[in-house]
């Protein structure tokens, strides 16, 4: 059951994203609510409240120079880490305005947070600076490059590094590059990014040369949009923001004197000897170490992204050797555990800049996973998510995403049917008939453990591992895979597609595939077509000859605008208007495309197959629209589709789809994947009884449409975790003709 959504219960969650943000402590909001109700004065006003007001922002100041160790210099309060660097940056490079060095340079660490860099080439550019930005390389744990900022320190107007770095938790030898940079350079600026150092690194800022460190609240228990500078004595200041001159005009703005309350209670526990909140290290190292076993335990095989030596223990950067990292933090998310993929602050990139600069693999850059905790962690907290993780495993193993270690394993899901497997856009189809009888259709070398564990676990006889063509963006899997499988594969001789030589038919316990020559994405492109014995075409796995809502592109390799229009004619004498179409990518996540609606939102295919154009004129508008989509991407994209259906899916609210499942015909169908359903199932949710949930997900979604398993005349809503797949699926289901489609706003993150 899901505890954790439930509308009437409290949130009952694994906090495991700390590096990302924190919760504020209780004692902490007690002080900030304070400070709202009671000691709200503004500090630049002249009465006693307003006096209370100033005493309580400068004994925050004195407090934050005994935490970072500043007897010295400038103490600024600011909105946040952010504020900080852009005020560092501006004040050095308004300095720097008159320098006379022949080749100045910007340097910054390759791993350090987006904020930095993006900051220094905006301003570089806005200034008119006209400097050489630079990353300082790391090694493959994250140290900088020293070398490499001796050979460029001379030339350089400013330096920025990290203490501790929010993705990985390595921290930085601040001695050791304050002894290159001064030994070479007395007088640039040198920046630290402290955010993730606070409360897990002693700092002696007035013991560095460091010109600026920025601070933020929200990073350690205490609210967002309060942070703080720290500048030494005599470093270039020009004020950021301007205005009523507060902050003794450094700042202008009146004071967030709550924030600045809720620092002084942070400040008053990290001083505080006595106070057990904040763990020591050897405390936060033995949780990490209970976390890192817990991890390794549920999951088998883990690459760790970073050498625990060289890292604070709070943090955790791991990748799931065959999982992807959406997989992972879709299941934890499930369960109720929030961890993140990479940095918080640079979601939507598919690899992370931090671990490229490490130089990981693409697999551990594209699947990272960050588990991060705060200082005050408790051993409860730490016990309690270790369990909830651990709880995870029988999960995967029902879903063949880990191997059973079970002597009689329960599975649940690696179903009967067709099932579509996807990597970076590409898909992968395994098609599973009653007799366990197994056909794997355009494997992916990263998806190669997945098909072997659910081959294992579902005992499967593989009758053919197949390729529709050579793809030319990625290299064929069929032989490691057939080498993988052996045991299991029907032996005999194939092409090099992986179709059996000499044989026209391989036969599936009454059905059967026939491949059919189908040339125009390349020239040795096939479709394989799975009939009834009634010869009906069920599914046409196709390619890159069709792709959802398009065409594939005739400008590749071997491609031939004129091959294709005979080969979309032949495909068209075969096909019923039911017949589902399985493409070789999906770049939109159509996932489900029967034959009648490929030619509706395909118009020149629509043309063609309708005889409004000749195929001659569908060879030179097909090759005219490819070389213009080549020109306008400047890629090889296998297809240039946009097929997200131009659909108005109505979106209901969490009670507008409560009150519409209490009639009879209407049912909720879950599009997450099954290992999300197996680790919170959600009919509890919506009060809706077990027989009226249906577990669709969009890789199952072809299978379902087939198999008849949704009525027309029924009603349904869609759910998943953000309420962005089921929004796809419900939009496709409409075009299918379910006209009676709803989808549940925000999905699980906002439906209670």
């Amino acid at each position: 059951m899901s505890e954790y959504l439930l509308p009437d219960e409290p949130v009952k969650q694994v906090y495991l994203d700390a590096n990302a943000t924190t919760p504020v402590l209780p004692c902490i909001v007690d002080v900030v609510c304070h400070a709202m109700q009671t000691c709200f004065g503004n500090p630049s006003s002249p009465h006693i409240t307003g006096i209370q007001a100033k005493h309580l922002l400068e004994q925050t100041r004195q407090k934050a120079r005994a935490v970072i160790g500043a007897n010295n210099g400038d103490i600024l309060f600011t909105s946040g880490a952010t504020e900080g660097v852009q005020t560092a940056v501006v004040s050095t490079l308004i300095n720097a305005k008159t320098h006379n060095k022949k080749n100045p340079v910007l340097l910054y660490g390759a791993t350090e947070h987006k904020a930095v860099p993006n900051t220094l080439k905006h301003w570089n550019q806005v200034l008119e600076i006209n400097a050489q930005v630079l990353a300082i390389p790391v090694d493959s744990n994250g140290i900088l490059d020293l070398d490499f900022i001796a050979q460029h320190i001379d030339d350089a107007l400013m330096i920025c590094t990290m203490a501790v770095n929010n993705e990985t938790g390595v921290y930085q030898d601040l001695a050791a590059i304050e002894q290159v940079i001064r030994n070479r350079n007395s007088s640039v600026s040198w920046m630290v990014d402290c955010v993730q150092a606070l409360g897990k690194q002693q700092l002696m800022l007035s013991e560095t040369t460091i010109d600026y460190a920025p601070f933020s609240g929200h990073k350690l228990y205490a609210p967002k949009g309060i942070g703080l500078l720290y500048i030494r004595q005599g470093s270039a200041y020009t004020a950021f923001i301007a205005g009523g001159g507060q902050e003794s005009g450094m700042r202008s703005g009146t004071e967030n004197l709550p924030g600045i309350a809720g620092l002084n209670k942070l400040f008053s526990l990290l001083l505080d000897k006595t106070d057990g909140t904040f763990k020591s290290s050897a405390v936060l190292a033995q949780y990490r170490s209970q976390l890192h076993n817990a991890i390794s335990d549920t999951f088998g095989a883990i690459t760790f992204n970073h050498d625990f030596s060289y890292s604070v223990p709070t943090t955790l950067n791991f990748a799931v050797n065959d999982l992807t990292s959406k997989e992972v933090i879709d299941l934890f998310d499930a369960a109720g555990i929030r961890v993140s993929g990479g940095s918080a602050c640079s979601t939507g990139a598919s690899q992370s800049f931090v671990l490229d600069a490490m130089g990981a693999s693409q697999w551990q850059s594209e699947n990272a996973i960050r588990l991060s905790f705060g200082p005050a962690a408790t051993q409860q907290d730490i016990d309690h998510a270790c369990e909830r993780i651990r709880a995870l495993k029988q999960v995967l193993q029902a879903n063949c995403l880990v191997v059973s270690d079970s002597a009689t394993p329960t599975q649940e899901l690696c179903a009967l049917g067709l099932t579509q497997f996807r990597h970076q856009g590409a898909c992968s189809w395994l098609y599973v008939n009653s007799n366990n009888q197994a056909v794997i259709i355009d494997p992916i070398i990263e998806l190669i453990p997945r098909f072997e564990k659910i081959a294992n676990t579902q005992n499967l006889t593989i009758a053919a591992i197949l390729d529709t063509h050579a793809h030319q963006e990625r290299n064929s899997a069929i032989t490691l895979l057939r080498s993988v499988l052996a045991a299991r594969l029907v032996a005999g001789e194939v092409d090099q597609l992986g179709w059996p030589v000499n044989k026209t038919v391989i036969n599936l316990n009454g059905q059967r595939l026939e491949k059919l020559a189908t040339p125009g994405h390349s020239q040795d492109s096939v479709s394989y077509l799975l009939k009834e014995a009634s010869g009906e075409v069920r599914y046409c796995f196709c390619g890159d000859l069709i792709l959802p809502a398009g065409l594939g592109n005739t400008h590749l390799l071997g491609g031939s605008a004129e091959q294709m229009s005979d080969s979309l004619i032949l495909l068209a004498q075969q096909l019923t208007p039911e017949a589902v179409i399985c493409s070789g990518h999906d770049y939109q996540q159509c996932f489900a495309m029967n034959w009648a609606v490929q030619q509706q939102q395909t118009p020149l295919l629509s043309a063609l197959l309708s005889k409004q154009i000749t195929k001659d004129e569908f060879a030179a508008k097909k090759q005219q629209r490819d070389e213009q989509k080549q020109t306008d991407n400047n890629n090889q994209l296998c297809g240039y589709v946009n097929a997200q259906p131009d659909t108005n899916t109505q979106q209901l609210s969490y009670s507008q789809a409560k009150e519409m499942l209490s009639h009879g015909n209407v049912y909720l169908i879950d599009t997450r994947e099954p290992y999300e359903h197996g680790a919170n199932n959600i009919s509890s949710l919506l009060n809706v009884a077990t027989a009226k949930t249906l577990n669709i997900p969009l890789s199952r979604m072809a299978n379902a449409i087939v198999e008849q398993q949704l009525d027309k005349n029924n009603q349904y809503i869609l759910v998943c975790r953000s309420g962005n797949r089921s929004k796809l699926a419900a939009a496709n289901l409409i075009e299918l003709g379910y006209t009676s489609v709803y989808n549940l706003n925000g999905g699980l993150a906002l439906g209670s």
